[in-house]
């Protein structure tokens, strides 16, 4: 039986995934990196740090540190969530449909908590979540399914009783890993993303809420 819906945050809550790309390309760009619109969605569901360590390690810069080039994307990022982001069709009739079935709502996101909170407040959504979890504090990032499992933790609820919503493969991964249900949104229909237990083109409160309770 589920019992709580854990929300991946960007992508899947808030259309950033361009924030994110227009952030690194400008940012990485100052560095001598010209990176494509490919090459950052080949990143997504990475923590921004894995991110960075990534490209420095194919293409090393020497100033300034990885540290200041992930402050200046996080910071781009922010301002860009702050004044322009909107929430994702689908996640105000969802969030409203599982505190009808009274299930426990919580984000588990790559991003870190900062981020996070400008989102929900951005949003209007700071009341709608009774965990949010920043994979920033993991060990690993997705895939691994730490951020997950830690999220099911705070929420008091048995991981085979969670589900994961996640628009990203890296998420499906981690969260099929925490032996969890997971219904992927993906920004583009791929085969890979099959081994979810449903795929949707949009947040579909209706279909989420018809799998939650044959499950």
């Amino acid at each position: 039986m589920i019992e709580a819906i854990i929300f991946d945050m960007d992508g899947l809550i808030i259309d950033s995934e361009p924030f994110w790309r227009r952030a690194e390309i400008a940012v990485f760009k100052t560095v001598g990196i010209a990176l494509t619109e490919q090459d950052c969605r080949e990143t997504m569901g990475y923590r921004l740090n894995e991110v960075v360590d990534l490209w420095h390690a194919r293409k090393p810069w020497t100033s300034p540190s990885k540290e200041k080039i992930e402050e200046q994307i996080l910071t781009y990022v922010q301002n860009l969530i702050a004044t322009e982001g909107v929430a994702l069709k689908g996640v105000v009739e969802t969030l409203a449909m599982a505190k009808k079935l009274n299930l426990k709502t919580a984000i588990a996101s790559s991003s870190a908590m900062n981020l996070i909170r400008t989102t929900v407040k951005r949003l209007n959504l700071e009341s709608q979540f009774d965990v949010l979890q920043s994979a920033e504090y993991e060990d690993y990032g997705k895939p691994h399914p730490s951020v997950f499992i830690h999220t099911a933790e705070k929420l008091a609820v048995r991981r085979e009783n969670c589900l994961v919503l996640e628009d990203s493969f890296h998420g499906m991964i981690a969260a099929l890993a925490a032996k969890m249900k997971v219904i992927t949104v993906p920004e583009e229909s791929e085969s890979r993303f099959n081994a979810a237990h449903l795929t949707l083109d949009y947040l579909d409160h209706e279909r989420v809420k018809r799998f939650i309770l044959s499950h």
